[in-house]
């Protein structure tokens, strides 16, 4: 079956309808947990190495099997694939909702972010079947865009509202209605497509792409958290190197690859990629800390803190709208450079931020990051697929949104792991406290409102207002950093784009092949 669905109007985007069902979902999952991490960390005690990979298990799993994924829907049915993983992803999140401890809850993650590997590229790869006019299908990932950051910002505030009156576990029973009306509908109303000549999968490359990226991911965070002193940390990223450059020899010898590394060699592909991951690594990291300053620092309820955050998911799904317009009046050059500058700008001020900085900078931070993010993401997704072959959609559509995933996954790790070396070395704990009650301040500022919780006032006090100083000079560093990352990102983007035409559809030159078969 050809992977472009020969169908009408009216299914197009009845099908483009449950697919932003489909994207809510795994989008949802994502942003609800930010704010359950100070409840999570009263009831189940991480550590703060724990609490980081609560945080990020989701999305390394998924970084690691989108590639494998989206070529297997490729070869499956994407459609089919979308269901099964929806599937186990209510599975996963029931899994979740009532895990007894921190391990449990970080397995949890790991194998939501198995299901979530298989919705992601599925929906982004039927887009490209449905909609197979250019200006039809960037307006169709405009809406896709927009529903992923329409979905993030359903989750602090409907998890917010959750977390005022149940335990934090609830916020994964979000997942369950979506996941039962999204079997429902998909099933009837979007149309099954496949690539009509797609080979074996070959299992080596799954494995070897999973271990690399999860090898070097893990060495990356690890390094920043600890240094790299650990012997894993090395041997990690050496494996997880090594792994990733026999996965692209493999790949260039392979006559049907798993990935087609060659798709690197478009500019557009390459620049798309980058802008993706470096945007996300930015914008998850500090979304990720500012959701605890917002709680632990300003004292918001969870609730309130979800309408704090608001303004960045309403900018991005306005910028994920607008996209289209906006290339057809400036170019894809011109407004991917500028969502990253933009992006870079916001998060600057967000390095300016202290206890009490009145909420309107914050604000409009969030709303500059948001609105510049929705750009380059929906942007990205679509210079990705006007790059790739029809036929090849779901394992391009992958790469992008392993970008996606992987700059979500290093954003928290990185980010986090600057606010924590920080914050633990400026903490200041008054002498007389506890042992126990210091060690567990010194893990993160949620250990430090616990451990002050069961001091007396005249320790408690000066314990908390170390830690919250501690905290913000580790985000407004952590930011200051993510800002100039973006900044760099606009100037490498900028320069991979030259010479684009103003019509980012436009389909380019697909570099000649000549493939051998791999030894078995």
């Amino acid at each position: 079956m050809s992977s472009t669905v020969h169908t009408g109007p009216r299914q197009r985007w009845t099908g483009l309808a449950v697919l932003v069902l489909a994207v809510t979902l795994v989008a949802v999952d994502a942003t609800v947990l930010s704010l359950a991490i100070p409840s999570i960390s009263e009831t189940l005690r991480p550590s703060g190495t724990q609490l980081l990979w609560i945080g990020d298990a989701y999305s390394f799993v998924l970084a690691g099997l989108l590639v494998s994924m989206g070529s297997l829907s490729d070869r499956i049915g994407r459609r089919r694939l979308l269901l099964a993983g929806a599937t186990a992803f209510g599975a996963a999140s029931l899994m979740a909702a009532y895990a007894p401890s921190a391990g449990w809850l970080i397995l949890a993650r790991a194998l939501l972010g198995v299901a979530g590997a298989t919705i992601m590229p599925s929906t982004l790869s039927l887009i490209r079947g449905l909609f197979p006019d250019d200006r039809e299908r960037a307006t169709a990932i405009g809406i896709w865009g927009a529903a992923a950051t329409a979905g993030a910002a359903l989750g602090p505030v409907v998890g917010g509202v959750l977390l005022e009156h149940f335990w934090w576990g609830s916020v994964f029973l979000l997942n369950i209605p979506v996941v039962v009306l999204l079997l429902a509908l998909g099933r009837w109303l979007l149309p099954e497509s496949r690539d009509p000549a797609p080979g074996r999968w070959d299992v080596l490359s799954v494995a070897l792409s999973l271990a690399g990226v999860i090898g070097v991911v893990y060495a990356i965070k690890e390094a920043a958290a600890h240094g790299v002193a650990r012997w894993d940390v090395p041997v990690a990223g050496v494996l997880g190197a090594a792994a990733l450059a026999v996965f692209v020899r493999r790949q260039l010898r392979l006559t049907t690859p798993l990935l087609d590394v060659r798709l690197f060699g478009d500019r557009r592909f390459t620049a798309a990629v980058l802008a993706s991951l470096t945007a996300l690594v930015g914008l998850s990291g500090v979304v990720f800390v500012t959701s605890q300053y917002l709680q632990l620092v300003r004292g918001y309820d969870p609730l309130k803190a979800g309408l704090a955050e608001l303004p960045a998911f309403a900018g991005a799904v306005v910028g994920g709208l607008l996209t289209a317009r906006l290339v057809r009046r400036i170019g894809p050059r011109a407004a991917l450079t500028a969502g990253l500058l933009a992006m870079g700008v916001g998060l600057g001020l967000i390095g300016w931020i202290q206890q009490d900085t009145t909420y309107l900078v914050l604000a409009a931070a969030f709303l500059i990051v948001g609105t510049a993010e929705g750009v380059v993401y929906t942007l990205g997704a679509d210079l990705v697929l006007s790059a790739a072959p029809a036929d090849k959609a779901g394992a391009a559509s992958a790469v992008s949104e392993t970008a996606y995933e992987l700059g979500t996954a290093l954003g928290i790790a990185l980010v986090g792991s600057v606010v924590g070396s920080l914050y633990a070395s400026g903490l200041a704990v008054p002498a007389g406290t506890d042992p126990a009650a210091a060690a567990r301040a010194g893990e993160s500022l949620g250990g430090a409102v616990e451990a002050a919780g069961s001091l007396p006032q005249p320790l408690a006090g000066p314990l908390l207002a170390s830690a919250r100083d501690s905290f913000v000079h580790g985000m407004n560093v952590a930011a200051i950093l993510a800002g100039t990352l973006l900044l760099a990102a606009s100037v490498l983007g900028w320069r991979l784009l030259r010479g684009l035409p103003r019509a980012a559809a436009e389909q380019p030159e697909q570099p000649e092949r000549q493939p051998e078969k791999a030894s078995a």
